[in-house]
């Protein structure tokens, strides 16, 4: 279980969840993975089943947009779909490391849970979305048009989670360029 600490050894610290979204006279369900270095959504998907193939995909969009890094840990809670073989056995693949959350403690993956909250007041209508395809387009424009690039972050410091990489890579730069 990871507490407070968002780097692995240097290296990168993943976080992820499952929620519900209303759409077209029905549950669908959002499936997100979060970079915890500055709070960016980096893979997400959203499905009718809250299933492996639902959290399976979220994580290969996540690890496409990350470039296929090595070394990451990836953290959820304790769900099925999370420590089902299929989707151990894509961790595997990505040799992604694991963390899970302690049973019944949402506390332990409070970053998702913020983030779902953040959604679910700034820009999910309360009646829902008229269909399934409508909650795809308005979720995917909320994180990528506002979340990752408009929304302050108390985290980073009221940076939006774009500009405190942005600003972290800068800087990575500047001080190789110097040494």
């Amino acid at each position: 279980m990871i507490t407070g600490v968002w780097k692995y050894r240097g290296k990168s610290i993943w976080c992820g969840d499952i929620t519900y979204i209303w759409a077209g006279n029905r549950w669908c369900y959002l499936a997100v993975v979060m970079d915890l270095f500055a709070r960016r959504v980096i893979g997400w998907s959203l499905s009718a089943n809250a299933d492996t193939a639902l959290i399976s995909s979220a994580l290969r969009m996540a690890y496409e947009v990350r470039g296929q890094p090595r070394d990451v840990m990836f953290h959820s809670d304790q769900g099925s779909q999370y420590t089902g073989l299929k989707y151990q056995q894509l961790l595997w693949r990505y040799r992604i490391k694991q963390s899970v959350s302690r049973r019944g403690n949402c506390w332990d993956n409070s970053p998702m849970e913020r983030f779902f909250r953040s959604l679910k007041t700034e820009w999910v209508p309360t009646d829902g979305y008229v269909g399934k395809d409508e909650a795809r387009q308005q979720i995917s424009g909320y994180i990528l048009n506002y979340y990752n690039s408009v929304r302050p972050h108390h985290y980073n410091g009221g940076l939006t989670p774009e500009e405190s990489e942005n600003r972290y890579r800068f800087y990575c730069k500047t001080v190789a360029n110097i040494t």
